[in-house]
């Protein structure tokens, strides 16, 4: 079981670095197909990433206390 956890960690860890390579922020859109819901979840639970509503769609970006 502790292969699934790491991996899920490793898929969370990849989530933040690609963010960082983006300028800070993603369309929540392109990352559907990418990352799972609860990869995304677990980050906006942990307070590491918030989603910002720009109007015309959602911005996944890192917390600023991060």
């Amino acid at each position: 079981m502790a292969k699934s956890t790491d991996n899920f960690e490793g898929r969370a860890k990849h989530l933040l670095r690609l963010l960082q390579l983006c300028g800070g922020c993603v369309p929540l859109h392109r990352l559907q197909f990418q990352f799972s819901d609860s990869v995304i979840q677990t980050l906006l639970d942990k307070k590491l990433v918030q989603v910002q509503n720009t109007g015309r769609g959602f911005l996944l970006e890192i917390a600023e206390d991060f």
